[in-house]
């Protein structure tokens, strides 16, 4: 067993653990979707193909920045987006890819998630922009995701699914509930009528609230 192995045993295993806690929350089924972490000079990817129960440590696979693997199993098919997120956000420590139905049913009429809710602001903007669509595993497919994140820390797919990042796998696995919450909500608003939207005045007001969300959680409720 290789050093590098040895020392990415904790990460590989969270990867396990996350991918599993997809499909338990509902997030994802079958073998759709995949996560990452960075880890070294590159990153840590769920392997292609596995459903997630079958996924051990040792088939996670790592990946350099250019693209190279090192393992025995092929990466996700979508290793480009994971790769180029991490390559354009230094702040990114992971990345969760998956197809939650509410996401899903919202993405294959190409709609974004306007402020209909101020939660909304969580995903870093005034709303969560949805992707055009491209094949998957594509390089095109990256640019586009890597557009529709722009400002942002999540984004619709068209016709696929959805993308959630963060400073920890943690915080994006977190973000990817929230988005389907959102989605959900969304989606059955559409059911009754048109939803109110909050302006960017109020989305504004909201994004620089959350910027310090938090911060004295632990001395207690302010006075």
């Amino acid at each position: 067993m290789s050093e590098g192995f040895i020392r990415s045993t904790r990460h590989r295993l969270a990867l396990v653990e996350a991918n599993s806690r997809l499909v338990a929350l509902g997030l994802n089924k079958g073998t759709s979707g995949n996560v990452s972490l960075r880890w070294d000079d590159g990153f840590l990817v769920t392997p292609s193909g596995m459903a997630p129960a079958a996924i051990r440590p040792e088939d996670i696979v790592f990946l350099d920045m250019d693209g190279t693997p090192r393992g025995s199993r092929a990466p996700s098919s979508e290793w480009r987006i994971h790769r180029d997120i991490y390559a354009a956000h230094p702040e990114v420590g992971g990345v969760v890819h998956g197809h939650p139905p509410f996401c899903v049913a919202l993405a294959v009429l190409h709609k974004p998630i306007p402020a209909y809710h101020y939660m909304v602001a969580k995903a870093g903007g005034s709303d969560i922009r949805c992707a055009p669509y491209a094949t998957y595993g594509t390089q095109r497919l990256s640019e586009l995701a890597l557009a529709a994140l722009d400002g942002r820390k999540a984004c619709l797919l068209a016709n696929h699914g959805m993308i959630a990042i963060g400073p920890t796998l943690d915080a994006a696995m977190a973000l990817a509930v929230e988005v389907e919450e959102l989605a959900e909500g969304y989606w059955r608003a559409l059911q009754i009528g048109q939803p109110v939207l909050l302006d960017e005045a109020e989305m504004a007001q909201v994004l620089e609230k959350f910027a310090t969300y938090g911060e004295n959680a632990q001395s207690g409720p302010a006075a």
